[in-house]
């Protein structure tokens, strides 16, 4: 059964990888397989915290999608969409770093697959209006809610998941993570001009026409608005209080979502015009496959190796999880990657004696599990929202594409976060 599902993970992949097929349809024929050895059962599927679909991360994405339907009605993506582009004066750069900054910020206060779903739409207008490619924008858009989600509890769904095991708050997250977060932020932003070097010029034509443009009137339903914005307020305060009610973001986003239909007065067609199903259906097999290599121990083997091999050391550990971490999530999706290490971490942070920096090992996998997701098209789940509403929009962003530039950021982000850990913890403590 072990090797079955090595075989079919890696066969998977490989598909992929060869974007040669559409990859729902591989991850449901990967998880279809998984099913019918049966590798994995059905209670595994539908019901296991550990090996199953992270449901949470299904519904979240559901009630959002929804919700953003129903706000593009208004007419506010043309709106922002303008009013970037005057502040940013036609520059694509100072366009790619105006959104890629309110990104970062607004993934450290929302889930950061919700920001890529609100942000993401008015990048396409922007780019539409100047008439520029739009892959080199929301590649870096990506790459900045990963980060800026790293900083916070809720910002990524792995701090959620290691925030549970280790009773971790909101306050404790943003005191450790903020600051390298922020460092990170600035080094991202600094090598933009490098990374994308071949930025379309922009007519000045088009340039002078959106300039002439009162973005008011791309305003088209006020109070469909203000009930957008009453709604969405909700949504965010709940996200950010949900811990504290016991009632989970996934739920939260679907009664919004609920009540915008309800008083919305649109139809169907409308409001599910932004559902992205082939992601949901994407990510659902990914999750199946994953949670086969759980339940078959290979995940378990794998970081268990890895922490063997510490010698109950407390530095070399903490950087062996960063490094493995940064690794295996871009590799398997870091949702799955980090709820299968809790337990791991948890073992060794209590199993390894006489150590001073006891929360030291969870900042490590938080931050290799979060970071780690710029390594590949599949790392995160934000990766996987962003290059589906990329190929909806008829700008493809190829498994390639993304990895090469997303190495070079995970490569940065490894070394930054090493060398934090190392002296915030081991030297200035």
């Amino acid at each position: 059964m072990t090797y079955f599902a090595i075989a079919v993970f890696i066969a998977a992949y490989a598909a992929i990888i060869s974007e040669r097929f559409n990859n729902a349809t591989v991850a449901l024929v990967g998880a279809g397989l998984m099913i019918l050895l049966p590798v994995i059962e059905s209670r595994d599927v539908f019901y296991s915290p550990a090996s199953g679909i992270d449901w949470d991360v299904i519904f979240l994405m559901l009630g959002m999608m929804i919700i953003v339907s129903v706000l593009r009605q208004t007419g506010v993506f043309e709106y922002t969409a303008i009013w970037a582009v005057k502040r940013a004066k036609g520059s694509p750069l100072r366009i790619m770093i105006l959104l890629t900054l309110v990104m970062a910020l607004a993934s450290a206060v929302l889930p950061n697959v919700v920001s890529v779903l609100l942000i993401a739409p008015v990048t396409l207008l922007i780019c539409d209006r100047l008439a520029i490619n739009p892959v080199p924008l929301l590649i870096a858009e990506v790459f900045a809610s990963n980060i800026g989600g790293t900083a916070t509890l809720v910002g990524d769904p792995p701090n959620i998941i290691i925030g549970a095991r280790q009773h971790l708050s909101f306050n404790a997250f943003l005191f450790n993570m903020a600051p390298i977060v922020i460092i990170i932020m600035l080094v991202f932003v600094a090598i933009l001009p490098l990374m994308f070097r071949g930025l379309s010029t922009v007519d000045r034509e088009r340039i002078a026409d959106v300039m002439a443009v009162d973005e008011r009137d791309a305003l088209k339903n006020r109070a469909l608005l203000i009930k957008c914005g009453a709604v969405m307020v909700l949504v965010f305060a709940g996200f950010i209080v949900s811990e504290a009610i016991h009632i989970q973001p996934s739920l939260v986003a679907l009664m919004g979502a609920g009540i915008l239909i309800l008083t919305s007065g649109l139809d169907q067609s409308d409001y599910l015009a932004n559902v992205e199903w082939d992601t949901l259906l994407f990510i659902i097999g990914l999750f199946v496959m994953v949670g086969a290599l759980f339940k078959t121990g290979v995940i378990k083997t794998l970081g268990e190796m890895a922490a063997d091999a510490t010698g109950g050391n407390v530095l070399v550990t903490t950087m062996l999880i960063l490094g493995v971490s940064m690794l295996l999530s871009g590799i398997i999706d870091n949702v799955p990657y980090v709820a299968t290490m809790t337990p791991i971490v948890g073992h060794l942070s209590s199993a390894i004696p006489g150590q001073a920096h006891h929360d030291v090992m969870w900042w490590s996998l938080a931050l290799g599990g979060d970071l780690g997701g710029n390594l590949t098209a599949v790392g995160s789940s934000a990766n996987i929202v962003m290059i589906g509403i990329a190929l909806r929009s008829g700008n493809p962003i190829s498994f390639w594409q993304f990895t090469r530039k997303g190495a070079l950021v995970t490569a940065m982000s490894t070394v930054l976060c090493a060398l934090y850990l190392w002296l915030r913890y081991f030297v200035l403590s």
